[in-house]
């Protein structure tokens, strides 16, 4: 078979074949799912963690100063989204994905956003200017966090295949975390609507650690804050 009668042939099946759907009982892994038009459903809660202005550091610094960035940020990051109960399901160059199930989903993320925003500040880039007194390099990074049903199917070729996340907490997480990283932590207003006194109000006196910021950036509202969590 020709490669383009292969690809015909795949896609004119992918698109003819009914799709079979299962309710999840946990985040799958790929080898969980085959190579069919089978999808398992979960209500879950998605955060992206993405550092800002890499493009600009990989410009301006020695490569290995940009992937020490790169290593220290996502190690800590990934860290803390496992323990606060997150699934890594993805990582994409400078930024990763984790998924959060269950009852205390949005209260869990949205710690985990202000933990990563601590760690970033008080661990990364403090080794970092500690390490290197004369640079003028400033980290920034971004966490968004929305929560939604979500569609997880399996994609690729044998050999080299992985998940695919449909959803709009999925598409919502990763627009957030390309903002402005004046607010390091940025929720949807379907997250901030359930999450508890624990992650909602902070510092002292307490006082809500998210503020409103409308709907003007993306078009439904968002929430942001400069507040962190140390682990």
């Amino acid at each position: 078979m020709s490669l383009k009668d292969d690809l015909n042939a795949y896609v004119q099946k992918t698109v003819d074949e009914q799709w079979e759907r299962r309710a999840g009982q946990k985040v799958p892994d790929a080898d969980d799912l085959p190579l069919k038009n089978l999808a398992v459903e979960l209500d879950a809660t998605v955060l992206y963690a993405d550092l800002a202005s890499s493009t600009k550091m990989v410009k301006g610094h020695k490569d290995w100063f940009a992937a020490e960035v790169y290593k220290s940020y996502l190690y800590c990051a990934a860290k803390i989204i496992r323990a606060r109960g997150g699934i890594i399901t993805a990582y994409d160059g400078d930024r990763v994905m984790g998924v959060f199930i269950g009852d205390s989903k949005n209260t869990d993320a949205a710690k985990c956003g202000l933990q990563i925003n601590w760690a970033s500040k008080k661990i990364v880039a403090a080794k970092i200017a500690e390490k290197y007194p004369k640079s003028t390099f400033v980290l920034k990074q971004r966490v968004g966090i929305d929560t939604s049903k979500l569609f997880v199917a399996r994609t690729g070729i044998r050999g080299s295949n992985d998940l695919v996340w449909v959803g709009k907490a999925a598409n919502n997480a990763a627009k957030l975390a390309a903002l402005d990283p004046r607010y390091p932590t940025y929720i949807t207003a379907d997250v901030y609507s359930r999450l508890n006194e624990t992650s909602k109000l902070g510092g002292d006196p307490k006082r809500n650690m998210w503020t409103d910021l409308g709907t003007s950036d993306m078009g439904y509202q968002i929430y942001g804050s400069t507040f962190w969590w140390s682990v």
